[in-house]
């Protein structure tokens, strides 16, 4: 390993332990926060009845509103309830956690950002009147992804499926040694060890190579892996870093929403997604879970424009402190191709901003040429890819509806797989009408949990899809973080989101939509070889029994909260 990426263990042991100090550190202060507000309103309330009267009359209008939103049963009740039984403590906490999304001032910020970027996207409505001639249902989802969260159908797409991380991070190198113009890196967690390191090292080689290089991660994703100073140590390489939602001790309303994508971008040429951060333990270097399996995705072409928008909507609306972006659509450019003069905003981003006037395209701005082509070992062209984002700063759940819309899209069978498992009464019931119909549906989790709490809820979910005769599965080997869906040897989803609360409707998150090529049956194989190495736990959990029942049934009741 090249001097660029020479390292003191001990001081990676160290900015660990400050890392993790500083998390626990925030949480106590957040807890003290927290109970000296509670602490002042119980005080003043004994000695002002009519402090108590207005908690409580705050306390049924806070009710009334959750009940009247737009929202899901399962995550209203929990609020409910909570406020019902302890006024001032459930009042504090929705005020803080429960109003998702952050303030509106993030919200505006982010509206106004995505209003400068999707209007670059590539107008593809000839490309979803082919995919409504061939399929009309899977069009349908390809629509409402378009319309809902603006991100179009591509074509002519070569898709490379990764059953194995380690592999696809190897074909990550390999790309990455090969940019020219630009490498955009957006990550939940970052540990700064070997399979960070290694990438480190190509980076800093393309940086002095006059290549341009961004890395975006999570605070909270990468809090136990690596210290505060590492955005310096990347900036001392001449890599451009930031960090999304830094946590601090004060109280925050935008700290319950985190960045959980995984995006690697090349030239606009070359696109990475999936569910493995850039972290030992994803590679298995090493084996705090047993084997941990996860899996990941590669396409070129026009596709990789939405993952750069995914990326560059991140970069941009984190903080109105930094320079925006003044030419975003440089990045789109990878010969002289002519962006979209115009194109409609997605419907969940619609907001009272004044209207923003779509960046102009300089005659002969850009480098290189068109897209190399591709040679990857089972890459083939045909087919359709949609990478997509959702975002908690809309109202439009684009993870979940996806999945459910796969559901109600299968014939045959629809198979999931996902490391946590805490659903919705609409996932719930779309899951197990697709099994009334006859549907083969099949839900894979980890054998052996990362969280002992949230792996206890996860399971308190399996009674009420066994009873509507969804099939439940659990790898053995280890812990399964992949994020997928695949149906009918026709279509297939790949990417960071979970099937719990917190990724459908807290984090941000991205995910690709593939349809019509042989990734869709590298991804069935891949499903196949998981169950094979897993435990049917079906009738395990089709009479759990009354007391079982009744603690499954508390657990389930505050998941949302969690």
């Amino acid at each position: 390993m090249g001097s660029s990426t020479n390292s003191k263990p001990l001081e990676h042991k160290a900015g660990t332990k400050n890392g993790i100090k500083r998390l626990i550190f925030t949480g106590i202060a957040i807890v003290l926060e927290l109970l000296l507000i509670l602490l002042i309103n119980f005080r003043v309330s004994e000695h002002a009845e009519w402090i108590a009267i207005i908690t409580r009359l705050m306390a049924a209008a806070l009710v009334l509103f959750i009940y009247n939103q737009n929202k899901t049963s399962s995550l209203k009740m929990p609020w409910i309830i909570l406020i019902m039984l302890a006024p001032l403590l459930g009042v504090t906490l929705y005020l803080l956690t429960g109003l998702n999304g952050g303030t509106m001032k993030m919200r505006r910020r982010y509206a106004e950002i995505d209003r400068k970027l999707f209007p670059l996207l590539p107008d593809q409505t000839d490309v979803l009147e082919r995919l409504d001639a061939e399929d009309r249902r899977l069009a349908g989802i390809a629509r409402y992804i378009h319309k809902r969260a603006g991100y179009p159908v591509y074509d002519g797409t070569p898709i490379t499926y990764y059953s194995d991380a380690a592999e696809a991070l190897e074909a990550q190198k390999a790309d990455l040694r090969k940019a020219e113009r630009y490498i955009f890196m957006e990550y939940h967690a970052i540990e700064e060890k070997e399979s960070w390191l290694s990438l480190q090292e190509i980076l800093a080689e393309r940086v002095a190579a006059g290549v341009e290089v961004r890395v975006f991660y999570d605070d909270i994703g990468s809090i136990g892996f690596i210290s505060t100073d590492f955005v310096k140590r990347l900036e001392a390489l001449g890599i451009r870093a930031k960090v999304f939602n830094p946590v601090g001790p004060g109280l925050n309303l935008f700290l319950n929403n985190r960045d959980h994508r995984k995006i690697t971008v090349i030239d606009g040429k070359i696109g990475y997604t999936g569910g493995y951060n850039i972290a030992n333990e994803y590679f298995n270097i090493t084996h705090p879970y047993g084997y941990w399996k996860d899996t990941g995705v590669r396409f070129t072409g026009d596709a990789v424009k939405s993952l750069i928008i995914t990326f560059l909507e991140m970069w941009n609306a984190v903080s109105d402190q930094d320079v925006d972006d003044q030419d975003p659509a440089q990045y789109l450019r990878t010969g002289q191709e002519a962006l979209p003069a115009d194109a409609e905003v997605p419907a969940a981003m619609q907001e009272a901003l004044p209207p923003v006037r779509t960046l102009p395209v300089a005659e002969g701005a850009g480098q290189g040429g068109q897209p190399a082509e591709d040679v990857s070992a089972g890459q083939q062209a045909e087919g359709y890819v949609i990478p997509y984002a959702d975002s908690p700063m809309d109202d439009e759940h684009v993870g979940e509806d996806v999945y459910i819309s796969l559901a109600e899209y299968a014939q045959n069978y629809v198979w999931y797989i996902t490391p946590y498992l805490i659903l919705t009464d609409e996932m719930i019931h779309a899951l197990g009408l697709a099994a009334k119909r006859g549907v083969d549906v099949r839900v894979i989790t980890p054998g052996i949990p990362d969280k002992k709490l949230v792996y206890s809820l996860t399971r308190s979910y399996y009674h009420s899809l066994v009873r509507q005769g969804v099939r439940i599965y659990e790898y053995t080997p280890g812990f399964c973080h992949c994020k997928m869906c695949v149906t009918d040897d026709t279509a297939a989803t790949c990417g960071t989101i979970n099937l719990d609360y917190r990724s459908l409707y807290h984090h941000f998150e991205n995910g690709c939509l593939y349809y019509g090529c042989e990734a869709v049956l590298d991804t069935r194989r891949d499903f196949e070889e998981i169950m094979a190495q897993s435990r049917e736990v079906t009738e395990d959990y089709r009479d759990p029994g009354s007391g079982m029942r009744l603690i499954q049934a508390i657990l389930r009741l505050f998941a949302p909260l969690l």
